[in-house]
């Protein structure tokens, strides 16, 4: 039995609202009870009525209809999380709290259409083209998917008709990484006695090719000065609150012991030495175990974003081809490969639980350097 009650809101404006029995709770066997409110007449609230009673005698209502994305996307993101690492379920917070949320968090999910979807998508691809808005696009279809597992929706996922963008081609003149003379113009723009920190930083991620978060995890426990060798077993980043963390490898093959050059080491005994000179001189004691090779001016980690300021401003200054800092492990892959290295042993230096991951940067590599090959022989015949 229903009942509708006329009621007026804080503006004084006169509003129905419904009362009615909801049928038994599957789950605990107790009576239900359905309490809408804000209709405009009385013979509206009455349809309401109607279609609710339909609904029950058929099992198709659900408690919690009409849920918003926003809540949907809070049930999922609590299992989420216990799916994946703290630096992974960060990120993906992030994405949704200044790209999917935006565009649906107030929505009701079971209105959300595929247009809707589709018009979110093409804004994503202008904004990300090579891969975010890809995974924008998967995670929503993840909670649409979620909502219909749980009965917050009915029909088909919306997200799953949409038509996405095709990526665009990217010129090999783009090609995130080095060639040896690039490399040898980058290096020549540091002065290695004045700003010998920065040098041996990127003189670590161009020989080694190891990650920025793994580079500034590095501990001076982690050289093996005898040996010749740096053993990789962490790596920086960041966690739901932007706190810094450390955290192990995302994967297996990420735990690796590297092979050092003697030219670096060098550099890092330079460094070394210059490193203890500078907190004594401030009164911080840097013979621990624990003694980061690479520390804020405070001896604690240095942010994420340093190399890439200390990078940018290189080759802003010196006008030289932009890269990321990610770009050197693209640039030690090739360097790598130019010097005949096996598959297997590249994709060990560099971490690689997937060959493919490497395979995709050697095909990179070798298109680039099928164009050079052209390029000198036209020169050489001049013809």
């Amino acid at each position: 039995m229903a009942s509708i009650k006329c009621y007026k809101t804080k503006n004084g404006l006169k509003r129905y609202e419904l009362h009615m029995y909801g049928g038994i709770n599957p789950q605990t066997g107790r009576p239900t009870k359905i309490h809408k409110m804000g209709f405009k007449t009385k013979k509206e609230a009455s349809l309401a009525v109607s279609r609710l009673m339909l609904e029950i005698d058929n099992g198709e209502l659900h408690t919690q209809e009409h849920i918003l994305f926003k809540n949907v996307y809070d049930e999922w993101y609590e299992t989420y999380i216990n799916t994946v690492r703290i630096s992974t379920y960060a990120r993906t917070a992030a994405m949704f709290k200044n790209h999917i949320l935006t565009e649906f968090g107030k929505l009701r999910i079971d209105t959300i259409t595929t247009a809707q979807v589709q018009k979110a998508v093409n804004k994503w691809y202008k904004l990300a083209p090579v891969s975010g808005y890809k995974r924008w696009y998967h995670y929503t279809v993840n909670v649409f998917d979620f909502a219909l597992l749980h009965k917050y929706m009915r029909g088909d996922n919306p997200a799953k008709m949409v038509v996405l963008p095709r990526k665009r081609d990217i010129s090999l003149k783009d090609e995130n990484f080095y060639n040896t003379e690039e490399i040898k113009t980058f290096f020549e723009c540091i002065d290695s006695k004045k700003e010998l920190e920065k040098y041996t930083l990127f003189r670590i991620l161009c020989f080694n090719g190891i990650r920025r978060g793994e580079c500034l995890a590095l501990k001076w426990s982690d050289i093996d000065f005898r040996n010749s060798t740096l053993k990789i077993s962490k790596t920086l980043t960041q966690g739901l609150r932007g706190e810094t963390i450390v955290q192990p490898p995302k994967t297996k093959a990420g735990n690796r012991t590297i092979s050092l050059d003697t030219t670096t080491l060098n550099f890092l005994r330079k460094w070394r030495l210059q490193q203890k000179k500078d907190f004594i001189f401030r009164g911080i004691n840097t013979l621990n175990k624990d003694q980061l090779i690479f520390a804020n001016q405070k001896n604690g980690f240095k942010s994420l974003n340093t190399p890439a300021k200390w990078q940018n401003k290189i080759i802003k200054d010196n006008n030289l081809k932009k890269i990321t800092v990610h770009g050197w492990r693209h640039t030690s892959c090739a360097l790598l490969f130019s010097i005949g290295i096996s598959l297997k042993e590249v994709q060990k230096r560099l971490g690689h639980d997937d060959a493919q991951t490497t395979l995709n940067i050697y095909a990179h590599v070798t298109e680039q350097q099928d164009v050079e090959t052209a390029e000198k022989l036209e020169h050489a015949l001049d013809i």
